[in-house]
């Protein structure tokens, strides 16, 4: 059983894009399943994603409490300002603008820490800036959004807050609280989480996508280029501004990382169930699961291959 979860995981991105597939080209397998689904199934997610967490791991937030700052800063604001840039260069349809928005507006994604452990990155680094950009989210994703989009929507900023509370921050509390005091549960299950984490994110996925293939087909090589576009600028401008500051290459990786993957699983949520009215709004976050999945293992094999270079590089000189 364990074989099967590792195998699941590790493949997650394509789990994720042949359900994406299949979803657009077969539509009708989400006849039966309600978009209210996709809340819960995210709030598992975020619940998993608290059992593995432990006090230690915020241990990084006052060590190198710098590093975190510069993490979170540019999470906040190199991701939403590409997302409006990109919206406005391409004079994207307020339904796309909106779900694209969203996803820069969110915290880093969930498997952002396992793609920095692949790209031999600062794992501690990418753990606390994704607990403290996720505990920042039910505050600076509303007002963000606000800022970029207040003006040609209606963006409730209360009830965004509420929501992210509910979906995201609620379960990762509840789950950290029973890993604090079953830890032995814990460790059991979390053998077998990452491979549950991913079939529920491909389900959401699939859901997303079967809703709205009609609207896909209208806009989808549009609404595919602003993602992935949206997604390597993210991952570059991230690396690029650790190098400015003359940060080390695990933490720059760390940072390009975390900052270009975002919770896009929270951006089709919120669009899901604030922007009802704007249906494709929910598009760009599912894509953008789908996308960053494939670009973070390409990224992870760069990135290593970087630092296996700049280790020999050391070596030659001592």
């Amino acid at each position: 059983m364990e074989k099967i979860c590792r195998f699941i995981s590790e493949w997650m991105g394509i789990l994720v894009l042949i359900c994406a597939i299949v979803s657009f080209l077969c539509p009708v397998i989400t006849d039966s399943i309600s978009t209210n689904w996709i809340n819960p199934l995210l709030g598992f997610v975020m619940f998993g994603m608290g059992l593995t967490l432990k006090p230690e791991d915020f241990k990084v937030v006052f060590s190198h409490p710098k590093d975190i700052v510069v993490g979170s800063i540019a999470q906040y604001t190199l991701m939403p300002l590409i997302a409006f840039g990109l919206s406005k260069a391409l004079n994207l349809p307020t339904d796309l603008a909106i779900g694209v928005i969203l996803v820069g507006c969110c915290p880093g994604g969930t498997a952002s820490n396992v793609i920095t452990y692949l790209a031999k990155g600062d794992i501690a680094l990418s753990v606390g800036m994704t607990g403290v950009s996720t505990l920042l989210a039910p505050i600076l994703t509303p007002l963000i959004v606000l800022a970029l989009a207040g003006k040609s929507i209606n963006v409730e900023t209360a009830k965004m807050f509420i929501s992210i509370l509910q979906v995201v921050v609620a379960p990762i509390l509840l789950g950290f609280i029973i890993n604090h005091f079953f830890p032995s549960f814990t460790k059991k299950a979390t053998n077998y989480l990452p491979a549950f984490s991913s079939i529920t994110i491909a389900l959401i996925v699939t859901i997303i996508i079967g809703k709205n293939s009609d609207k896909l087909s209208e806009s989808g090589m549009v609404t595919i280029m602003v993602v992935i576009l949206h997604n390597l600028l993210g991952l570059l401008t991230g690396f690029s501004l650790g190098k400015l500051l003359k940060l080390n290459h695990k933490k720059c990786t760390a940072i390009s990382v975390e900052v270009g993957m975002q919770n896009s699983g929270l951006a089709s949520s919120l669009a899901n169930i604030h922007f009802a009215a704007y249906p494709m709004a929910t598009i760009p976050g599912a894509l953008f699961s789908v996308w960053h999945n494939l670009s973070g293992a390409l990224v992870a094999k760069l990135y290593s291959s970087m630092k296996d270079k700049e280790f020999a590089q050391e070596q030659e000189k001592v």
